[in-house]
């Protein structure tokens, strides 16, 4: 079939869907985490079938520091390669001025999501990406072990390192030698910023930079929260924690090798599928806070998707784009892979509560989420979280005290600010 019969054809359906009604050919670069790429893949042949475009899957890896890195090289390059990217929350502003300002294509549906998220993707009131999903960590625990042992989700990190060492022990008396206490991210990467962050700031630490552009890490809440993090290498939690991300973490997790992991929202799908060693027998809560009376905090997290400014076929792309964001999408993602909606009604829709019971209890953390300092930091934010995590990294892995590591840190981070962000 040639082309202009094809277009024919489609033209009643394109019309009908709201679409344009000259196909194109687009590509979309998006990660490998869990099963993004399966979800996309099949999102995509939907939007194919609604609009006669075709699109092109373009794999990444699924660290972000990798995803980020390449980004911008293609960006900076003016590649005309990928239309669309898959991006993380935090990036808005770094490659704002690479993408296409979609606040008059989102106009008729951007009040339908979470102002915060908006405003992520906002950068000099243009909008440059559309929320996909969002996201914020839960602790994820063996509710059958707790029970088991006559334990609470712990409140505080604290009562996690305490509730994690007793029964790690009395589990590995009892014959399974590689049971742990809590898995989490401990590699040297995005990952780690996120998870020293909640550490840090739910014991009252700070926030890295604040939103005043102040760099506020070298506080002695923020060295005596590393230390707590360090006394869990080798005790609760193993060595090769150093060098986890999120799927190796699943991946003991799963496995059914650990008590407690602190990971992200779409492993509770995960971790109840068919092949899950753990299936039915873990429950999700918030993370804990950093003493008694502090908040706890949740790194915000999520993705969303952009279209290059470099896009020959921009109009398809801003199509793909509010598709991927829209509500229909949204909550097929929610319900098949346990992501979290960024439009606030899908939190009292029925069938979402009903295949992920969870969720409709994170809406509440959403609104109160720490933001990684992006905003605050603008296009030196990849160097800021590489210098942090760096820091975090040697201390945990026991190269230099968090004290020395964060001091040199504010030489760093004052150095790299000048005389602004």
């Amino acid at each position: 079939m040639n082309v202009s019969i094809k277009v024919l054809l489609l033209c009643g359906s394109m019309m009908a869907t709201g679409f344009a009604a000259q196909a194109a050919e687009i590509s979309m670069a998006a990660n490998s985490t869990g099963k993004n790429l399966n979800f996309i893949r099949e999102q995509l042949v939907e939007f194919e079938k609604q609009s006669g475009h075709k699109v092109k899957l373009v794999t990444m890896p699924p660290s972000s520091s990798e995803q980020f890195s390449q980004y911008r090289l293609w960006l900076a390059a003016g590649n005309t390669d990928v239309d669309v990217y898959q991006t993380d929350v935090v990036w808005a502003p770094q490659l704002a001025e690479q993408f296409v300002d979609l606040t008059e294509a989102a106009k008729d549906v951007v009040s339908k999501h979470f102002p915060s998220v908006i405003a992520s993707q906002t950068v000099d009131g243009k909008l440059v990406a559309m929320p996909m999903y969002t996201d914020a960590p839960a602790l994820f625990y063996r509710k059958d072990l707790l029970e088991k042992y006559g334990k609470q989700p712990p409140k505080t990190w604290k009562e996690l390192a305490e509730t994690a060492n007793e029964v790690q022990d009395k589990e590995r008396t009892a014959g399974q030698k590689d049971m742990w206490g809590f898995v989490f991210q401990g590699s040297a990467y995005e990952g780690l910023t996120c998870n020293a962050l909640e550490w840090i700031a739910s014991a009252g630490g700070g926030h890295i930079v604040e939103t005043n552009g102040d760099i506020s890490i070298n506080n002695e809440k923020a060295a005596a929260a590393l230390e707590m993090a360090k006394s869990w290498i080798g005790t609760i939690s193993p060595q090769g924690a150093l060098a986890y991300k999120e799927e190796e973490a699943r991946g003991v997790w799963q496995t059914g090798n650990s008590v407690f992991m602190r990971n992200w929202t779409y492993v509770y799908a995960l971790g109840n599928g068919g092949d899950s060693a753990i299936k039915g027998k873990f429950g999700v809560v918030p993370l804990p806070a950093g003493t008694e009376g502090e908040t706890a905090a949740s790194t915000l997290g999520g993705w969303n998707a952009a279209v290059s400014k470099y896009s020959k076929n921009q109009e398809a792309a801003i199509a793909l784009v509010k598709f991927l964001g829209s509500e229909e999408t949204q909550k097929k993602r929610a319900v098949e892979l346990s992501n979290m909606p960024t439009i606030a009604a899908l939190y009292d829709d029925k069938d979402v509560a009903a295949a992920q019971p969870f969720m409709p209890l994170w809406k509440p953390i959403f609104e109160t989420a720490v933001p990684r300092p992006s905003a605050a930091t603008k296009v030196k934010y990849n160097e800021v979280s590489a210098k942090f995590w760096g820091a975090v990294h040697n201390t945990l892995s026991g190269t230099g005290t968090a004290a020395e590591n964060l001091e040199l840190l504010e030489v760093e981070l004052t150095d790299l600010k000048g005389d602004s962000w």
